[in-house]
């Protein structure tokens, strides 16, 4: 059995999905899953069983020898949230019971961390373990990733194989429940569609005009071959960016997005609300010498690729990434 966290939601559904299509069928799925909006990410899967995030450290009882994978991608991953409580109970505690079993029973791990632990970029965007403990990330959830990272890399008792997963700006199919906090390609398009126009946020930082802001923006297909990856691998423990290594300007994306609809760019640049303005990124590239260390070698998806991709053949017809859909 292959044991999913979040998998009701973007990442982990679609993670379910492409295990699917790659043949395995025994996956048990783990989540909160009152919210009903995110069923169709899901509910086409083959799998073993659907276990609630609340009960799920008693459903493993007994059950560990059979268990080959835990995918940990659960997390509260709203960047406004200020509620520390929260972070410190979904994104730390859960994940430190997480890594214990994973060491008691003998069971590899894949988690997910972040970019928005590098904050600002201060020191780059360079997974070099030395410089893990000089991030400083700028919001609640990022210091929540932080802190795990900082947890798992020093801990004495490791499981056998463990590998953190710094995603950075991830979009594709089976956002469509996350609402703000969704890919900027997910909202352009959504805003395109409905008034012919796109909101990008203004500047606020000397060294950068309005809309050249700069992302590493990952096309989920991407991420979920890079998680593939380590776990047909199972070597190599430690922490890594899962990026393409290239940083592309939010005016580049509107110009794939206003073409893949067919209508000519028309941009208006608003202010970067309050409650994100002094935690904002200007600039995100993820440093891939230490993934291809490991001997990953498949290219990266363009973001030409993968926008169009994502709006032709998922938003406009409104489709989900299922096995059916991709058989």
């Amino acid at each position: 059995m292959i044991v999913i966290t979040g998998a009701a939601g973007f990442i982990g559904s679609c993670l379910a999905t492409f295990l699917n299509l790659q043949g395995y069928k025994d996956l048990i799925l783990v989540d909160d899953f009152s919210r009903t909006d995110k069923h169709k990410n899901f509910i086409q899967c083959q799998v073993r069983q659907l276990v609630e995030r609340s009960v799920f450290f008693e459903w493993l009882q007994g059950k560990e020898k059979h268990i080959q994978f835990i995918i940990h991608l659960g997390a509260r991953t709203d960047t406004t949230l200020q509620d520390k409580t929260t972070f410190e109970e979904l994104n730390l505690q859960f994940s430190k019971n997480i890594w214990l079993a994973c060491v008691q029973h003998y069971i590899p791990l894949i988690y997910a961390s972040s970019a928005a632990t590098y904050g600002k970029g201060e020191w780059g965007f360079d997974d070099d373990p030395q410089l893990l403990p000089r991030l400083a990330p700028q919001n609640a959830y990022a210091c929540s990733k932080q802190q795990f990272d900082l947890w798992a890399s020093t801990q004495k008792e490791q499981p056998f194989f463990w590998c953190g997963l710094k995603f950075f700006n991830v979009y594709g199919p089976n956002e469509y429940h996350k609402g703000r906090m969704a890919s900027v390609i997910w909202h352009a398009f959504h805003q395109i569609k409905n008034t012919q126009k796109l909101k990008l946020f203004r500047s606020h930082h000397p060294d950068f005009r309005d809309g050249e802001q700069k992302r590493d923006f990952v096309y989920i297909k991407d991420v979920l071959s890079v998680i593939f990856h380590f776990m047909e691998l199972r070597q190599h423990s430690g922490i890594y960016n899962l990026g393409t290594g290239q940083a592309r300007s939010f005016l580049e994306l509107a110009q794939i997005v206003f073409r893949n609809l067919e209508l000519p760019p028309k941009i208006e640049f608003i202010d970067i609300p309050s409650d994100i303005r002094n935690s904002y990124q200007y600039y995100t590239a993820a440093t891939t010498k230490r993934l291809r260390s490991t001997g990953y070698t498949a290219a990266f998806t363009s973001i030409e690729e993968g926008i169009t991709e994502y709006i032709q053949e998922y938003l406009i017809p409104q489709r989900y990434y299922t096995p059916d859909f991709n058989d």
